[in-house]
């Protein structure tokens, strides 16, 4: 191996020494190489230009503090001297940044005195904050009470919803001073929790801190702050919700027994007792608050069971409940109320009466009268009492009037031992098995006459419902059927509200007008509240819409919703969603321009969720209907075969071809497909004898037609009313029949001369194709032709080089045997020079040796 390349540059030393200015070429193109690469990265260093620095975020005139710079270690020293501090953590750049700021500016200004406002730039890449904090997000807010944080801000970047949680951060507890401020903290539906702490050792005992922290970490689960924490020093107002002991935590619950936080089991810690708090409470009313971002937050809560989903306005800011979710609290409490024992005082004002009450007359006994009252929730006593539908057998069957007589006549006393209008027996009883109707009767003895004065007010009193008529003090069976209804069906609801400002888009998508002023003024026309309800149930994919009616308030209309739907045989329609029509719109361009043009036909009907049934199902009409998505590509790619069909059908007036988003309107069950795409033909006078086009078919032209003309053409088992029974021999419908088909006749030789001018076309079109396809066939002969011949060439050429490359190896080859014969001649010649050299040295220094000799000889 060294041999090889000790020949190698040998070789390079001889060419270089025969050819020197190609070492001198070589040398200046590494040089110019050198000082290309050099310049190139030199002007690469200036491209990026250097990033400008920060300014400030907020005005100079608000009261925030602003880091933009990123000085972390600044924010640490501020929040130290504060007794509250509100940090404020941006991206310049950022779009909810920006709005953000005007609303912290607004909280700002309010609570300046109270919190210390701090903002800093998190993407400032010379900052601390960039590099010692790593967020996902922006903006983020972080709230501190003293050296306890953070807290993190979760809810929407509006100024109310702002301060209302760093009013809840400064005001942790509430302070309870008198029974009167313990009843009404504790009436509220949300969890309350009190604390019993007294000030006399100490001024803060070792436990109320732990409590206070306690109430702080709440905050951090549930910004909304839904848990309320309440303290308690005097111990007679501790009494009053049987606390004794010193230091101890008091969670309040309306259906089962409240707890008292067991020291003695675990630790006395803030998160502990945070953790006990929210194990143990008890949520009737759950607020949700969808980010707006991806969020899998509504179908978790939606998997869980039907849900009553109620878009309420709501202010953080004020001291009360509005009256709309003070309303549906009430509802919440009472449907959840399953065992009335287990209510406060303050809880019983929830519940009333409603009831359906009629007069029985009993024919044996002219003076006895009974009134029969149903207590019922039931869809159809939801609105209004008139609905009330007693069975028939109350007035005249037996069953019920036997009854009367045996639990209610026999306990009526003398009517000369107390007086007629006093004497009453009652007794409840039911009708069937059922836990929606119960019924109670009472008889009395009444006078037989009447008077003209009484006849007017008893007809007067019968034009009044029943319900408003107090006829007798019946003893009302407990419940309104709202009451305790959560244990009496197996369709349990969860109630959740939001807030109808921040999540109007997801009304609309369950129903809601779309213009959101619009509908705010006629709710408040209707129902003075504004308020949206619908009830989602994800297993069975269906949701119902809350109708309200102009003379029931929001409570009445929610009962009866709520009623209606956990009745056995619901009476609910399932609310369809679909896209808005404007065929009215367009209607009212037309009629505007009517004189001057008819209104333009469309080749293909769009349908919608409201003109769906009303076109499928006109009765004088043949419908082809094509199921589509707008993320089907299949359905993409059939486009254009159904507008060719439609043009084909164009001048029958008798077949309609009409196509349905199915991801944008919802349909009947009966009306809905397995998959898309998917084509359904309604065949006039037979809209029950609805077709699918076979799966197993390719949706082509042809097969389209022929699929028409199959299932429209058959007229055996058309029932037109009234028309095929007139006359003798059914003159008047075989003459329909005639003229139907003549029309037939006449679309099919239309669609016969459409075809043949598309096939005519379709012909010019294939020759035109086939012309040009013979010269692109004569143009790839050519170029073959030339490619064969370039190929000839470059292996011609390759031999030509192949053969002045081995000749040039001989003449290298050559070279180098004559440089090695030359080499060894020179060392031959020196040789014998050497050897010349030396004999002629030789020589004479034999003659000198002789010359010596004969010199001493003389």
């Amino acid at each position: 191996m060294l041999r090889r390349v000790r020949q190698s540059l040998r070789q390079v030393l001889f060419l270089m020494a025969r050819r020197p200015d190609l070492l001198c070429g070589a040398i200046v193109l590494g040089v110019l190489l050198v000082l290309a690469v050099k310049f190139t990265c030199s002007r690469a260093k200036n491209v990026v230009a250097a990033a400008r620095p920060p300014v400030r975020f907020f005005s100079p005139d608000a009261p925030v503090v602003d880091l933009y710079l990123g000085q972390l270690d600044q924010v640490e020293r501020l929040r130290s001297v504060a007794e509250v501090s509100f940090i404020f953590f941006y991206a310049p750049w950022c779009a909810h940044s920006m709005a953000a700021r005007q609303e912290v500016q607004q909280v700002a200004k309010k609570l300046a005195k109270q919190v210390q406002f701090v903002a800093v730039n998190c993407w400032w890449s010379q900052g601390k904050c960039r590099r010692q904090t790593r967020f996902y997000h922006y903006p983020v807010i972080h709230l501190f009470y003293r050296r306890f944080g953070p807290i993190e801000y979760r809810g929407p970047f509006l100024a109310p919803y702002i301060e209302s949680f760093v009013l809840r951060v400064i005001t942790p507890l509430t302070y309870l001073p008198s029974r009167g401020h313990v009843e009404e903290f504790l009436s509220y539906h949300e969890p309350r929790v009190v604390g019993f702490f007294q000030f006399n050792s100490s001024p803060q005992p070792p436990g109320y801190i732990t409590f206070l922290s306690s109430a702080l970490q709440v905050l951090k689960r549930d910004f909304r702050g839904v848990v309320r924490f309440g303290v308690v020093t005097n111990k007679q107002v501790a009494g009053a919700i049987s606390l004794t002991e010193d230091e101890t935590v008091f969670l309040h619950r309306r259906f089962n027994s409240s707890l008292i936080f067991p020291r003695n089991d675990l630790n006395f810690t803030s998160e502990a007792i945070c953790r006990w708090v929210f194990e143990n409470r008890e949520t009737v009313l759950q607020w949700l608050q969808p980010p707006g971002t991806k969020s899998r937050l509504l179908e978790e809560e939606l998997t869980k069971g039907p849900a009553l989903l109620l878009f309420v306005p709501h202010d953080p800011l004020g001291s009360q409940p509005s009256p709309a979710l003070q309303q549906v609290a009430d509802i919440a409490v009472r449907y959840h109320s399953c065992d009335n024992s287990h209510h406060s005082s303050w809880d019983k004002s929830f519940s009333f009466h409603s009831l359906c009450c009629q007069s029985v007359v009993l024919p044996q006994s002219s003076t006895s009268v009974c009134e029969v009252c149903l207590s019922l929730s039931w869809p159809s006593f939801a609105t209004s009492p008139l609905h009330c539908l007693f069975p028939p057998s109350i007035q005249g069957g037996d069953i019920f009037q036997t009854y009367l007589r045996r639990c209610c006549l026999h306990q009526l006393p003398s009517p000369v031992s107390i007086n007629s209008a006093t004497a009453m027996g009652c007794s409840n009883f039911l009708d069937s098995y059922s836990p929606f109707s119960q019924y109670s009767a009472c008889c009395r003895k009444v006078e037989p006459q009447l008077n003209e004065s009484q006849a007017k007010e008893e007809s007067e009193m019968q034009s009044v419902p029943p319900s408003l008529i107090p006829p007798f003090s019946v003893p009302q069976p407990e419940g309104d059927g709202i009451t305790g209804l959560r244990c009496q069906t197996n369709r349990t609801l969860r109630f959740y509200v939001l807030d109808v400002a921040l999540n109007w888009p997801l009304a609309v998508r369950l129903g809601a007008s779309g213009n959101r002023s619009a509908s705010l003024e006629q709710e408040d026309d209707r129902s003075g509240d504004g308020s949206f309800a619908a009830i989602v149930n994800l297993k069975d994919e269906v949701h119902y819409v809350l109708q309200h009616t102009p003379a029931a308030t929001l409570t009445e209309s929610l009962e009866a919703f709520i009623r209606n739907f956990s009745a056995p045989y619901s009476l609910l329609q399932r609310h369809l969603v679909g896209e808005e029509d404007r065929k009215g719109a367009e209607e009212e361009a037309s009629r505007s321009d009517e004189h001057t043009q008819s209104p333009p036909r469309f080749l293909i009907t769009e349908l919608t969720t409201s003109s769906f049934l009303p076109s499928v199902m006109d009765l004088q009409k043949d419908v082809l209907l094509f199921y589509y998505t707008q993320w089907c590509g299949f359905c993409s790619v059939l486009n254009h075969i159904i507008i060719q069909l439609a043009r084909l059908l164009q001048g029958n007036g008798t077949i309609t071809v009409a196509r349905v988003n199915v991801a944008r309107n919802d349909l009947p069950w009966e009306f809905m497909v397995d998959h898309v795409p998917s084509i359904l033909f309604f065949p006039r006078y037979r809209k029950h004898l609805s077709v699918k086009f076979p799966d197993n078919l390719p949706i082509t032209l042809p097969n389209l037609l022929r699929f028409i003309l199959q299932h429209s053409g058959s007229l055996h088992h058309v029932h037109k009313p009234s028309v095929e029974t007139e006359g003798p021999g059914h003159s008047p419908f075989l003459g329909s029949e005639f003229l139907t088909l003549q029309r037939e006749v006449q679309a099919l030789h239309h669609a016969r001369e459409r075809l043949s001018q598309q096939l005519a076309q379709l012909w010019r079109d294939n020759r035109r194709l086939k012309f040009e396809a013979r010269a692109l066939e004569t143009e790839n002969a050519e170029l073959q032709r030339e490619r064969r011949s370039l190929e000839e060439q470059h292996r011609e050429k390759s031999r030509q080089l192949s053969e002045a490359v081995r000749r040039l190896q001989e003449l290298a080859d050559a070279s180098e045997n004559l440089l090695n014969e030359n080499t060894l001649l020179r060392v031959l010649l020196r040789a014998l020079t050497d050897r010349t050299e030396a004999r002629e040295q030789a020589e004479v220094e034999r003659k000198e040796t002789e010359q010596k000799r004969s010199h001493l000889a003389s």
